[in-house]
């Protein structure tokens, strides 16, 4: 994946250094810290220190991943982005760890989030879908990835229900089945790039800010409880929205190939649901009853800020304008 272009002054300075071969980030940060611009420059920033702990940028040395001054940076740039989230939902309150299941059962019951799914469903046109296939892109073209990092901090009968949803994830070791690369089918049908990473130059931030929730959850230990609170609030409301984007497609005459990746969801989510918020959370919650109201927190989490996005993406279609940067 190519460094992207900067969206502010932090940006700036984050992606010249990567890029040009500067070996720390001590000459750029002389009191200590730089300051984003807006959220913009936050949210791409973030990004791009989170991205190499994936697959990296391109041309950028993999020993920038444990740099301790982009480190230093990134850890400013989350206390920031976390400032934000409890901004959103408050912060994380204790939970009595036997009613977890049925505190995420109420928490997705309760969300009124924007009905992006209804409108594509039956009223986008087929460049607002091809625009949302593209925002998607920079989740789905790496989905389950961030999840799997809680995978070695587990263990027993938690570590096994994880597994068994992310073993469907990666399509049971097979890789036409996987669900990134069922997801490249969609984006073909929009003759869409399909290149890892090839549309984050043209998503907002609030697009951004939806991955980086999962980095930012994944990524740490101390937020092993919200990440698969952020898995069973994805899981548990994904059915439903996902045959309505496949009706969505097949309505703009959207072929098989088009509308496999969400016809696959609508069953496997259906089963993944109960996975998730008893063998997975429920069980996590008993095994370690002190982090059972961060479950709670990053389910809510995961849902506000997928619904800030949602309403940045119908606020443009209802002034007549594209979702999407320039």
């Amino acid at each position: 994946m190519k460094l992207p272009p900067p969206r502010g002054s932090l940006s700036s300075a984050l992606i010249e250094t990567l890029g040009g071969g500067a070996s720390h980030l001590a000459h750029l940060v002389p009191d200590g810290r730089l300051v984003p611009d807006d959220d913009e420059d936050l949210q791409l920033s973030l990004f791009v220190c989170y991205e190499l702990a994936y697959r990296g940028w391109d041309g950028v040395d993999d020993g920038w991943e444990w740099d301790p001054g982009l480190l230093e940076l990134r850890a400013d740039l989350e206390r920031r982005y976390a400032g934000q989230l409890h901004d959103l939902v408050g912060e994380v309150r204790p939970a009595d760890p036997a009613t977890v299941p049925q505190e995420l059962t109420a928490i997705v019951a309760a969300d009124d989030g924007p009905a992006l799914s209804g409108y594509l469903r039956g009223r986008a046109t087929r460049e607002q879908f091809r625009e949302f296939v593209t925002h998607r892109s920079v989740y789905h073209l790496r989905e389950a990835d961030p999840h799997s990092w809680a995978i070695p901090r587990l263990g027993g009968r938690v570590k096994a229900a994880l597994l068994e949803i992310q073993i469907d994830e990666y399509g049971g070791a097979v890789t036409d089945r996987m669900h990134q690369e069922l997801f490249k089918r969609t984006m073909a049908w929009f003759d869409l790039d399909l290149t890892y990473g090839a549309h984050v130059d043209r998503v907002p931030a609030a697009t951004l800010a939806v991955n980086n929730l999962m980095s930012y959850f994944g990524l740490h230990r101390s937020r092993r409880g919200a990440i698969l609170g952020h898995l069973a609030a994805y899981e548990m409301t994904s059915s439903l929205p996902n045959r309505a984007y496949a009706n969505g497609l097949r309505r703009l005459g959207g072929d098989t190939s088009a509308t496999a990746f969400y016809d696959e969801h609508v069953e496997a989510d259906a089963v993944h649901e109960q996975i998730a918020a008893h063998d997975l959370c429920g069980a996590f919650a008993a095994d370690e009853p002190e982090l059972a109201g961060q479950v709670l927190w990053g389910a809510r989490c995961a849902l506000a800020v997928d619904n800030a996005w949602a309403r940045t993406v119908l606020d443009a279609w209802a002034r007549g304008g594209s979702s999407l940067r320039a």
